[in-house]
Formats: C-alpha cells, sequence, structure tokens
C-alpha cells in the first residue's frame, strides 16, 4: 500500500539532456530546490556527494555524520537521507545508476567490491586532503563537460570518468579506512542485504527471501549470522523498525495506515511488534519523538 505524503523517493531523470544519460552532476543548492518541507528522502540510485562549502550533519539511515569542506558522503539506492541546509551551504553530487556500468564491464559485482558502497555501521563518510579534493573535483569537472556536449557516441568516455572516480575513491577510502572483523561479507550476504533494503517493508519472513536467493532457510540464516553476527530475523526486524520510525515521525498518517504500508494485516500486531523493540506503543514514540 503506498500512502499520500510518505516519504519522498527520488528517482533518476533519465532523459534531462535529451536522450536516456544513467550519470550526472549535480549541486546541492540545486537539489534543495526539489526537497519539500520535510527533508528526509529516499534515493533510487547511487549518490557520491562532495561538501564544497560550509560544515553540518549529513544523516543516512538515522546515523548522523558531521561534515565539512572536502568530506564525501556516500549514498546508495534505498537509503534514507537528509542534511543541514542551514550550514551546509553547498556541494557536488556525482549520481548513477548501475546499470550505466553494468553496459560497459559486463560484471553485476563491480559495485559490490566498491568498499564505500558496502560498509557496514559508521563508514559512508570519507574526508579528503586537498590533493585528493582538486583530483577528483577535476574529474568532476569532466565529466560535466561531457555531459553538457553529451551525444550518444560518448557514452564510454563518461563511464571511463566515473570508473577512474570510483577506483580512486576506492584506493583512497581503502587506506583510510581500517579493515575490521565481518566488514566483508560473502555474495549470498550481500544480496541477502541488498534485497532486504528493497523487500524489507512488505516481506518478513526468512523463507521469502531464501527463495529469492534460490536456497534453503537455514543456509541463509548461517551465512548471514557467521558473516555479521546477527541472525536474518534480527535484520529484518530492524529494518522494519527503521521504516515503522520514519513514517510514525516524518508523515501523519494513523498507526493503522503504517501498519498496513508495512505489511501488518492486524494493527494490533503491529502495535506489540513496536512495543516489544522499543519498550514504547507507536503512539508513544510518536508523541515523544516527532519534531
Amino acid at each position: 500500500m503506498t500512502l499520500p505524503n510518505a516519504i519522498p523517493e527520488y528517482n533518476f531523470h533519465k532523459t534531462k539532456y535529451g536522450a536516456e544519460l544513467l550519470i550526472d552532476v549535480v549541486t546541492l543548492k540545486d537539489i534543495k530546490r526539489y526537497l519539500p518541507q520535510k527533508l528526509l528522502h529516499r534515493l533510487t540510485y547511487y549518490d557520491i556527494t562532495f561538501i564544497t562549502e560550509g560544515e553540518g550533519h549529513f544523516s543516512i539511515n538515522e546515523q548522523e555524520y558531521p561534515v565539512k569542506t572536502r568530506d564525501v558522503i556516500f549514498t546508495r539506492p534505498g537509503d534514507y537521507r537528509q542534511w543541514d541546509v542551514k550550514g551546509i551551504k553547498d556541494g557536488v553530487a556525482l549520481i548513477f545508476e548501475e546499470e550505466f556500468l553494468l553496459t560497459f564491464f559486463n560484471d553485476m559485482n563491480f559495485l559490490k567490491n566498491i568498499a564505500f558502497f558496502n560498509a557496514q555501521g559508521n563508514r559512508a563518510l570519507l574526508s579528503l586532503n586537498e590533493e585528493e579534493y582538486l583530483l577528483i573535483y577535476q574529474l568532476l569537472g569532466q565529466i560535466k563537460k561531457e555531459i553538457s556536449n553529451y551525444q550518444h557516441k560518448d557514452k564510454h568516455l563518461l563511464r571511463a570518468i566515473l570508473y577512474q572516480v570510483l577506483k580512486y575513491l576506492d584506493r583512497i577510502y581503502s587506506e583510510k579506512t581500517p579493515c575490521q572483523p565481518n566488514h566483508i561479507v560473502t555474495s549470498c550476504t550481500d544480496r541477502f542485504m541488498e534485497l532486504l533494503s528493497i523487500e524489507g517493508r512488505v516481506h518478513h519472513s526468512t523463507s521469502f527471501y531464501a527463495n529469492k536467493l534460490c536456497i534453503t532457510p537455514n543456509y541463509l540464516n548461517e551465512r548471514v549470522k557467521n558473516d555479521t553476527g546477527i541472525p536474518v530475523t534480527k535484520h529484518i526486524q530492524h529494518a522494519l523498525l527503521i521504516e515503522a520510525k520514519k513514517l510514525l515521525l516524518y508523515t501523519d498518517h494513523s498507526i493503522n495506515e503504517i501498519g498496513m504500508t508495512l505489511g501488518f494485516e492486524d494493527t494490533s500486531y503491529f502495535i506489540r511488534f513496536f512495543r516489544k523493540l522499543t519498550k514504547k506503543t507507536p503512539g508513544e514514540f510518536r508523541r515523544k519523538e516527532k519534531p
């Protein structure tokens, strides 16, 4: 069920330049013009945002990052984000869809092997020094120039520059971010987490995700628990709880409507689920926490 005035979802403007093009470079000032009063929104594409002016907090999936000039924020499809529009004056966002690279590399796992798009926990932020920042900014300028002179035959050059940006950032990120146990996940766990980000609102059973991955529920749980230390059911519950909190805080929908949106046919079951994990009913949480 989709409710009116729900958290806005931003899709890629594929025909902004006439023919379909799945890459763009935009400023935060331009993005802010399209944001509603409630700044929280969800992306359906990859986004690498470079802070160029100001400082403040950038929030991704309820994790807040203090950012300043020359910092980089990485966002994946399905992520929720918002930022301090008063403190963060401007930035440049490199946005693209996975399909844009797949048609170039024919490698389904390319983005899954990029460290900053597969980081677990508090690792979506990277700080660049002046030399690194200037090099990346120059590459972004090249992408912008190619887009402004875009012709269908120029896609390969755009992909090549994007590849250079991704690999350069990947190298810097890997050097500056120490490896930690359980941060390298198997493809099985990775695919589960990707599915969960898409289907987590309405599908709450381990068997659903196991069937999608063509494996048994026991095997899925074993792999996910080995890689992350947390069983599948806990991942599902956590994802569902995050969605519930967002809808309670950033929409005016009733408890019953939110429960239905999240796949609970019985409102009382949704209330019990929420209270079990938070020690509060959805109504109590909303009254205390809603901005």
